[in-house]
Parts: C-alpha cells; structure tokens; sequence
C-alpha cells in the first residue's frame, strides 16, 4: 500500500470513527443527529489529501487562513461546485470583501468593525452573507470573540446592516482537561443561543462549538455544528 493509500485509508477509518461518536453522543442526550452538521477542518492539508474527505462524501470544509484557502477553493471550484467553504480562523477586517467572495459561511465575526466591513463588501458583491458571532466564552485572552455579556447589543447591531445574516453564534471550548468547565462553557453557550433564538431573529439556527478534543461534549449541550481536523486528517503536518 502506497502513502497516499495509506492516507487515504486513515481518513476514512477515521471518518467512520467520528461518526460513530457522533451518533452516540446524540443518543447519549436524546437528540436526533440530523441535527448535527460536521465541518471538516482542511487548514494546512494539501489539496490531494482533501479530496479524500470529498470523495467519502463531506460537503462542508473548513479553512483558517485566506491566503491558503483561496488556492484551495479556486481549485475545487469546478470539480465540486457543491462544497460549503466555512472560515473558521480569525479574520481580520481588511480581508473582509475577499472573505465575503469565497466563503459560505464565516464562523468568526468578532467585531462590529469587521461586520461593517463585510456589510460593505456584500453590497459592492451584490449578494448577501451568512456568518456567526465568535463568543469568548472561555475568558481566556487567547483567544478572539465578544465577551458573553455584549451578545445581545451586538446582535441588535448587526441588524441594521445591509447584506450580511446572522445565522448564529460559535466558540471555542477552553483550553482545560477539566471535563466539568468544558461543559459549563458549552451549557452556557446553550443558554445564549437559546436566549436569542427567543427573540424571534429569522434565520438564527446555527449554534457551532466543538473540535477535536470535546466534540462529544459540545453535541451533549446542544451544539448544531462541529468543526473537526485533527480528528478526521490525524496529526497535522506544518
């Protein structure tokens, strides 16, 4: 067996492996796993590596940085027209309109600024575009997103600004083996996707939280999208 075989054959085992996981953790809490979306983090991993997550049939990827995703995205363009590229890494705002040309979905909106400048962009695209909030809810200053407590104010912000939708919110759990504040963490995402869901915003259904090391937990308090790499392509290689 060849490398790339070899490659090939790890993702699929590993594929299978999440999916399984997935499917227990949702009956483990009594959800219905039709409601859970799997995004494949692609970052770093070249194009013939990624096209073995597409070929067993993945349809949302992932990417963190544009000036790696746009090569990538240009190059499935034709082969897969279908593919949701989502952008997960932090994005800053002068890349904002090249942002708003590629992705489907960006997952890291974390100012006002970089909505207005999306918003901006979208109006020059002619088109509108979805994205979610990014919420520190871990505290830790490593990490990028609004403070939990400026949710609401944000979010009735946004929605004066013409061609951008909100679609939800996304966090990264904290950086812990303490299974206990992880799950705090995501419980209190819960309650801050929930509260907003209750004030009746169109469209707002994505509640996106849960990587590699704490997927099971995340789909336990009610994440709706996971966002894995490690787990599906193995180790990354830099």
């Amino acid at each position: 067996m060849n490398l790339q075989s070899e490659k090939e054959r790890l993702i699929l085992d590993n594929l299978k492996r999440v999916n399984e996981r997935i499917n227990s953790a949702s009956q483990r809490s009594g959800r219905d796993v039709r409601e859970i979306s799997l995004v494949v983090v692609s970052k770093t991993w070249p194009t013939d590596v990624v096209q073995h997550v597409i070929d067993a049939g993945i349809k949302d990827l992932g990417e963190n940085k544009i000036q790696e995703a746009i090569p990538k995205i240009e190059y499935f363009e034709k082969g897969s027209p279908d593919l949701t590229w989502h952008m997960v890494g932090h994005l800053q705002s002068n890349k904002a309109k090249l942002a708003a040309m590629k992705f489907s979905l960006i997952q890291s909106v974390d100012s006002l600024k970089l909505a207005g400048k999306m918003s901006n962009a979208a109006v020059q695209l002619g088109k509108t575009v979805d994205f979610l909030i990014e919420v520190n809810i871990s505290g830790e200053t490593s990490k990028f997103g609004i403070q939990p407590d400026e949710l609401p104010r944000f979010v009735d912000e946004i929605q004066e600004m013409p061609n951008i939708h909100c679609r939800g919110i996304m966090t990264i759990g904290p950086l812990t083996t303490d299974i206990h504040r992880i799950r705090q963490s995501f419980a209190a995402m819960w309650e801050y996707f929930r509260n907003i869901q209750d004030r009746k915003y169109p469209g707002f259904d994505i509640l996106s939280m849960g990587m590699t090391d704490d997927y099971e937990i995340a789909i336990e308090e009610g994440s709706t999208m996971l966002r894995l790499g490690r787990a599906i392509f193995g180790p990354r290689t830099y």
